[in-house]
């Protein structure tokens, strides 16, 4: 018996150990397998059921400041898809393409092409709070194709605009902070993958465009190329280069119908946005310079070049007026000067790159019908607005009353028909409305993932046609959780603007039409919160605004009634000539307009709402 039994016991034992042995070799190639929702992307490279995009990929951006990783899409508007394109020059074991917020790598809406050593996948992921990439449940990144080319590898994926995935980006109007990374060894399982341990960057990207076709030229067009003077790109993170360029002399009146970016080859990832501006006709003579926009010892009279002509940023396209209209350059009443402002984002430190960018305008002598203008909306730079800090959402709003329009529009109106939005540091909104009778009509510009890092002219996907008596309400929205004393508006970038340039035919003589708090109901706030904290000495009026803030106690309740000031004490308006001076009128201590129904946004089918379509321009009748 005990033999019997010892012989049992050692069956026993056997059994447990080949039953360990056999489980521990399910667990290692389960670990091997494809994951449940991932592709495998070499099965179906040749899949005839995978639909090309119907039009090639116009719209592309570099991700990396080498340029090893391309970006590019196109838009269907009719099946609300976004067809995206990845070029990879040297792939490893994959790539990871995203969207988030702000550009974190925390809780982002990713794409992942990995390798496990043998095989490779596709797959919608996600990533959590630490950065933890997960395959997501719910696959809506849709592969199309994979191709190794001579000068790359091709990925070619398409996904919806919204999916209801409360893991995925809701890609939306304004931009979109891209983020990518590069797996340098394969990964048994995705859920190996940090964000935060591998090579990863940021780019920004307007990724709905209009869906309209290009206008087609005049015959006698003819093309001026402002650009930097085979400047040597300096060798440190960020550079604004300034360049004075004169216009002939007695230039004939021309009409800008175009322009579009010349990049020189090499430099399509460290040059990052360009401007043109027009200098004051006021100014006679400005002096050559060319050199660091930063300069202290730079000719002020450049401080008097502010006049936006054009605005290109890395992967906008070419910039079309409307058949009907085109800007003024050259004739009287406009300047010879035109200064360039280049930003070149070199975060490699690369040396000894010459850069010869800038932007080519196309212009005809053969003048249109409506000469175009440019208007400024929200709000006047002055320290009489401010952001208190440690806010996480604060808002300020600039108006352009009824009164003014009223004032200054042609019985017609005006058709904007593009604009730049434009904040500092701590702005990531940005919003204009028109308001009719004290409706909200339509937005003219929103862009609530916005970056002062990515600002360029913007065309609109429908025209807003302004009456006289409308009101626009420029809203920004501002984060300082990062900063101990209040923000207050000015030129400087740690101070704060709220503007929105608009684009608009016919040109009136209105050029700015901005407003700001009353200053004297500002003092009244003063008083009332030094007095509310204890205050034995009120130095009101006795020192400036901007200290006036500073001596404050910031809290919860000091912010809350600054922001009640802000949205109901009256308001001192601008609404200037392009002479610089006020229209005829009372300006000062304006109600602030009133708005009694706000717009609804638009929500996509899976939201059970109505959806947004696309609509060409329209010219006026």
């Amino acid at each position: 018996m005990r033999v019997l039994n010892r012989n049992v016991r050692l069956q026993d034992v056997t059994i447990l150990y080949l039953t360990a042995l056999a489980a521990l070799m399910v667990i290692l190639v389960a670990s091997y397998q494809a994951p449940i929702h991932a592709v495998d992307v070499f099965s179906l490279e040749s899949s005839p059921s995978s639909p090309l995009p119907p039009l090639p990929m116009p719209f592309r951006v570099p991700l990396d400041p080498r340029g090893y990783l391309q970006f590019a899409w196109n838009v269907s508007y009719a099946n609300q898809e976004v067809y995206m394109s990845l070029k990879v020059r040297e792939i490893q074991h994959g790539v990871v393409l995203g969207m988030s917020d702000r550009g974190e790598l925390t809780n982002a809406d990713l794409v992942v092409l990995w390798d496990s050593g043998t095989k490779s996948y596709f797959g919608d992921a996600w990533s959590d709070s630490e950065g933890h990439v997960s395959l997501d449940s719910q696959q809506d990144y849709e592969f199309i194709e994979a191709e190794q080319k001579a000068d790359g590898f091709y990925l070619l994926f398409k996904r919806p605009f919204s999916t209801c995935d409360p893991r995925d980006y809701l890609i939306e109007e304004g931009t979109v902070h891209i983020i990518y990374g590069f797996l340098d060894q394969p990964l048994a399982s995705l859920e190996q993958l940090n964000l935060s341990r591998i090579h990863t960057g940021i780019q920004r990207v307007l990724m709905l465009r209009p869906d309209t076709p290009s206008p087609t030229l005049p015959p006698d067009v003819q093309m001026l190329d402002v650009v930097a003077p085979n400047v040597i790109i300096p060798n440190q993170e960020t550079t604004y280069w300034c360049f004075i360029q004169k216009l002939p002399e007695n230039m004939p009146k021309n009409h800008i119908v175009m322009y579009e970016s010349v990049i020189t080859p090499g430099n399509e990832a460290i040059v990052h946005h360009i401007e043109v501006f027009e200098c004051s006709p006021d100014v006679r003579a400005v002096p050559d310079y060319s050199g660091s926009c930063d300069d202290k010892m730079k000719p002020g009279k450049l401080n008097f070049c502010r006049h936006v002509l054009a605005a290109w940023a890395m992967g906008a396209e070419a910039f079309y007026y409307p058949p009907d209209a085109g800007l003024p350059m050259g004739g009287p009443g406009s300047s010879r000067f035109l200064r360039l402002e280049v930003h070149y984002h070199n975060p490699l430190l690369i040396s000894g790159h010459h850069d010869s960018s800038g932007i080519r305008l196309y212009y005809t002598p053969s003048l249109r019908r409506y000469d175009a203008g440019i208007m400024e909306l929200g709000l006047v730079y002055t320290p009489v607005m401010a952001i208190p800090p440690k806010q996480h959402t604060f808002y300020l709003s600039g108006y352009c009353t009824a009164k003014c329009t009223q004032t200054a529009l042609p019985q017609g109106g005006i058709y904007i028909f593009a604009s730049q939005l434009h904040t500092h540091l701590a702005g990531n909104g940005v919003r204009t409305v028109l308001v009719r009778e004290g409706r909200e009509l339509e937005v003219v510009q929103e862009d609530q993932h916005f970056s002062t890092h990515y600002q360029t002219i913007r065309v609109l996907r429908k025209m807003v046609n302004v009456l006289p008596g409308d009101v626009l309400i420029t809203k920004c929205t501002y984060n300082t959780e990062d900063r101990s004393k209040p923000t207050v508006g000015g030129f400087g970038i740690m101070e704060e603007m709220c503007v929105n340039y608009v684009h608009y035919y016919p040109r009136t003589h209105l050029e700015l039409c901005k407003s700001h708090v009353d200053p004297g109901y500002l003092q009244k706030y003063f008083n009332f919160i030094n007095r509310f904290q204890g205050s034995d000495l009120c130095v009101c009026g006795e020192v400036s605004v901007t200290e006036q803030y500073s001596q404050l106690q910031w809290d919860t309740f000091t912010g809350e009634v600054l922001d009640s000031l802000y949205n109901t004490a009256p308001i001192s308006m601008h609404c200037n000539q392009s002479t610089a001076r006020l229209f005829p009128g009372e300006w000062d201590k304006q109600p602030v307009p009133v708005v009694t129904t706000v717009l609804e946004k638009p929500r996509y089918p899976c939201e059970g709402g109505a959806v947004s379509s696309s609509q060409p321009l329209t010219p006026p009748v």
